[in-house]
């Protein structure tokens, strides 16, 4: 027997045992929903998304050719198949579907890709009313193996760009920047990317190394690929720095699934394997490389996997993992999926008797919440399977929780590209926000966070990508927190070494003191690192005039007779 295998086999049987109290109910039925899976080669997407702004997180079904696009509306904790009026042909094919808001109106606008007939966008008129807006937003029509698509805001302009994976050896997957008025631009040559095909699959936005801008990490099919780090140069430009960084895997890729797992403010990411070898977990090591430790963890077993989610299944303040296997039950050197229990201590323990007869063919899943309770519960879009999967938590509701939710008001309206910490009593998490991140799967918005036998938190900090920080104290548990972006600064002003600026954010006159050197000068520059403005006051006090700047993020230089110093202010 397979010593892979039968560790498998020990570890469930141990899980039974002693890591029984995690479990989950698959009950689609129950909740409303009886949709048959089409049979679409390596899958459809899936999302678990509050896509009208109600506070129920819903959930929208990519299909296989010939079938519909599903909107499944939750109401109150159960789902109802909800008409969008959203024509496609006949015989679409979707692969992933994203809500996202565009053009920060506060509304979720529709994208949608596919390897059949495009990719499609749907504006968002206000009350879901949906308007196909494709053929005027600049992207591309000709039909490409389209299959995931990332969110991000890589120039800090406020509007989310996309990145797009195709699935070829001679067409490059493609960057969009996003205009800020429903159009996009093809932006791989002015960002650097590269012009090769690369087999890719799915993407995501991330801060790997925590200098306040969003690199892409690509995941690439076939061995011949190498998966690519993407570092953001702050500029508007990237490098690949894969090799630097050690995430250029040469395994057959799939997902890009990323969080905190070790909760130590470094983001890390798991990527799914075809069975042949193991999945990869690579640990950020803070210092701009990461290390592969599946092994050490503990996330080694046989399966053909997909799709993944990292989940805090039982509230007790650490991630569990769950991953979508290819196999049913007639491949049984295989798991059909695998369910890892945090074990604490950076270890992991297989623990399937949480997903009982978990034995579909399945590729994509996502986490949400049906009905708010705090306990995530997620969903699996199948194959050749008479319904989707929805795996309700039914863990023992011990565990206290937290949700948050932000809303942008001077970064992008879906808050994407934000940190999240919160800490009990000097013990911290991390939360990171995304859209379009696993396997052509979207996640709730709403990001949970466990808190075990805690009622209060110490506090909660966002970090947003505008560079604003907002932090509220003395949070009461097992409530869902909505912050909006500016609502509650940290500080209004703020020491730069031997100099004082206030307030910041900014809306017009940005004032800046020094007790003990004169300012000889003041330059600012945008994001790009272009100079919009330079004073030379002479003065211990300078007032800046800002009201003539577009909101957004700017880098402020102040010199005097021995120091130069810079920091980042927010015009509003």
């Amino acid at each position: 027997m397979n010593l892979r295998l039968l560790y498998s086999i020990i570890s469930v049987l141990f899980a039974t045992v002693a890591y029984a109290q995690i479990s989950f109910s698959n009950i689609p039925v129950q909740v409303g929903i009886d949709i048959p899976c089409g049979n679409t080669y390596l899958g459809n997407g899936i999302t678990f998304f509050d896509y009208d702004n109600d506070g129920w997180d819903d959930i929208t079904m990519a299909t296989s050719s010939g079938d519909p696009i599903h909107f499944l509306k939750n109401i109150g904790g159960f789902f109802v198949n909800q008409n969008m009026n959203i024509e496609l042909p006949n015989d679409h094919q979707s692969r992933q579907i994203n809500w996202v808001d565009i053009d920060n109106d506060g509304d979720n606008d529709l994208f949608i890709t596919s390897d059949t007939h495009g990719n499609s966008l749907f504006e968002n008129l206000g009350n879901m009313v949906m308007q196909d807006i494709t053929a005027a937003s600049g992207m591309l029509p000709e039909v490409f193996p389209y299959y995931g698509a990332s969110w991000g805001d890589y120039n800090n302009d406020s509007y989310l760009d996309v990145f797009i994976s195709v699935r070829d050896i001679d067409i490059p997957s493609i960057l969009y920047k996003n205009n800020g008025n429903g159009t996009f631009t093809l932006a791989n040559s002015e960002a650097g990317l590269l012009d090769d095909g690369m087999m890719s699959f799915c993407s995501a936005f991330l801060d790997y190394d925590n200098d306040g801008d969003q690199d892409i990490y690509v995941s690439n099919d076939k061995e011949a690929y190498r998966n690519l780090m993407y570092k953001n140069n702050g500029d508007g430009t990237f490098t690949e720095v894969g090799q630097e960084t050690g995430t250029d895997l040469l395994i057959d890729a799939m997902s890009v699934t990323v969080d905190d797992l070790n909760s130590d403010g470094w983001l890390d990411i798991y990527v799914t394997n075809d069975g042949t070898e193991d999945s990869a977990l690579l640990i950020n090591n803070g210092n701009g490389t990461f290390s592969d430790l599946s092994s050490s963890y503990g996330t080694v077993d046989d399966i053909i996997g997909w799709g993944a989610i990292f989940v805090d299944a039982d509230n007790d303040t650490d991630l569990d993992l769950y991953v979508s296997g290819e196999t049913d039950a007639s491949f049984p050197q295989y798991l059909s999926s695998a369910f890892y229990e945090n074990m604490g201590n950076n270890s992991f323990q297989l623990n399937n008797t949480a997903v009982p007869n978990d034995i579909s063919e399945s590729y994509s899943n996502a986490i949400g919440d049906l009905d708010n309770d705090g306990y995530t519960d997620f969903v699996v879009n199948n194959i050749n399977h008479p319904n989707i999967s929805f795996w309700k938590n039914s863990t023992p509701q011990t565990n206290n929780w937290l949700k948050v939710k932000l809303v942008g008001t001077v970064s992008n309206r879906n808050g994407v590209g934000s940190f999240i910490e919160i800490s009990i009593n000097g013990q911290k998490q991390y939360g990171y926000t995304l859209i379009g991140e696993g396997y052509l799967s979207q996640n709730s918005a709403t990001e949970f966070f466990g808190l075990g036998s805690k009622d209060t938190i110490d506090y909660v900090r966002v970090n947003w990508l505008s560079g604003i920080e907002d932090v509220i104290y003395n949070v009461s548990a097992n409530q869902t927190l909505n912050i909006v972006e500016g609502s509650a600064l940290s500080i209004n002003e703020s020491n730069l070494g031997q100099f004082f600026y206030y307030p910041n954010p900014v809306s017009d006159i940005l004032t800046l003191n020094s007790a003990l050197d004169t300012i000889k000068e003041v330059t600012i520059f945008n994001m790009l690192g272009q100079q919009v403005m330079q004073l030379q006051p002479n003065a211990l006090t300078s007032k800046l005039d800002m009201s003539n700047l577009q909101t957004g993020t700017y880098f402020v230089r102040v010199t005097s007779n021995n120091v130069i110093e810079t920091t980042r202010v927010v015009k509003q």
